[in-house]
């Protein structure tokens, strides 16, 4: 398990936050994670799990870069 804490400002993201920002549907959101090309979320309950912003804002930040000329 990893122990390492999460910056202060660190925020996380759940799953309908994720979708607004990334503008994918829940099943292209899913299928890129299991293709391994979208981040995986943390467990943060029994039943709950959310997208640290900052994992979202590199693969944002990614995306941008790849259609650059």
């Amino acid at each position: 398990m990893n122990t390492a804490l999460a910056p202060r400002d660190e925020r996380l993201l759940r799953l309908p936050q994720v979708r607004e920002r990334v503008a994918l549907s829940t099943a292209s959101i899913y299928d890129r994670m299991a293709k391994g090309t979208f981040p995986k979320p943390v467990r943060i309950g029994e039943n709950a799990v959310a997208w640290p912003a900052s994992a979202i804002d590199r693969w944002i930040a990614e995306r941008i870069a790849e259609s650059a000329p």
